[in-house]
């Protein structure tokens, strides 16, 4: 992290002197990716998380009938605006960074099955929460957004417990996707590898939204595909492809706790084992600025659920997500 002052690259610009740009002059070792804030200057960005969601009920044709739909296809949304603010800089340590939602809106083709008349998801708006971030974009403190998620977590249970704890269809994994892994491309780059070449490729791992309860992630692999010379600044693109991880990290965040049931198609349906995911994405990093421009996932995952009471069907899902930012 660094102001517009003191920080460490800025220095470095200066010693090598001239209008060139930062970019330019470290491609001889490599390209430098930082995420830079300016104190009390804010950025503000729009995420918007969708899919496409296809129940094969019987895909292997043993229950069908004649004339018996057996596809079902629906649709849903969020779409979250933010800002940014740094609060305390320190170029060398913890950056604190203020994020506010400004607005959280779920949309769906399908009322899902539930009372609840607003998502949870919806709660987000108008919260605040600080992140600690270090000096290569790696957020180092979660602790106020992994509360908030846990508060906004309790608004998908319905009040009444008469009939035991039963959860409403939510999109809170679809705001922890864009939330706790802000600037993951840059944070994710090894420290000690001195810079990127155009081509090469790094690690990580992504959380899997998802419209049932399934705590997945997928493994990410990045690569610095080329860097763009605009009048805004020099572009790194980067792409990602997207396989299934083996497991999760077990640091992630949880929205729910306790023993609970599900209500909607997603509840009545259960045992859900992921038979395979595969995507792409694509992002714009502005090296020179040190700031996330833009960036697209999408990817394709299909799920193989259960049926209870032992009817033999096995239903197969099929989830066509994206997963866009842009700052605007």
């Amino acid at each position: 992290m660094r102001t517009t002052a003191t920080a460490l690259t800025l220095t470095v610009l200066v010693c090598f002197g001239g209008c060139t740009s930062f970019a330019k002059k470290a491609a001889k070792k490599g390209y430098i990716l930082t995420v830079d804030f300016t104190k009390g200057q804010s950025l503000e960005y729009k995420f918007l998380s969708t899919r496409q969601i296809t129940i094969d009920w019987d895909p292997e044709k043993k229950m069908s009938r004649p004339g018996k739909q057996a596809v079902d296809r629906s649709t849903e949304s969020l779409e979250v605006v933010m800002t940014y603010t740094p609060v305390e800089v320190d170029p060398y340590g913890l950056t604190t960074i203020k994020a506010t939602c400004k607005s959280a809106r779920v949309s769906r083709s399908k009322r899902p099955g539930g009372l609840a008349t607003r998502d949870a998801a919806e709660h987000f708006a108008g919260k605040s929460f600080n992140l600690k971030v270090g000096p290569t974009g790696k957020i180092e403190d979660y602790s106020e957004l992994d509360q908030l998620i846990k508060q906004v977590g309790e608004k998908a249970f319905r009040p009444d417990t008469s009939s035991g704890r039963i959860k409403d269809p939510d999109m809170i994994g679809d705001f922890i996707a864009t939330q706790w892994f802000l600037w993951d491309s840059v944070a994710s780059i090894d420290p000690g590898a001195g810079g990127l070449a155009v081509g090469q490729t790094w690690n990580s791992q992504l959380s899997i939204p998802a419209p049932m309860v399934m705590r997945k992630a997928r493994d990410v692999v990045y690569k610095l595909e080329e860097i763009r010379d605009t009048p805004a600044g020099s572009l790194a693109v980067i792409s990602s492809s997207y396989t299934p991880a083996q497991s999760v990290p077990i640091g992630w965040p949880i929205p729910y706790s306790g023993r609970f049931q599900v209500s909607g198609t997603f509840g009545f349906l259960g045992a859900y084992r992921l038979l395979s995911l595969q995507g792409t994405g694509e992002e714009l990093f502005n090296i020179d600025a040190g700031r996330l421009e833009q960036y697209t996932q999408e990817y394709e995952m299909k799920i193989q659920a259960a049926i209870p009471l032992g009817i033999g069907a096995k239903p197969v899902i099929t989830v066509k997500q994206t997963i866009t930012a842009s700052r605007l």
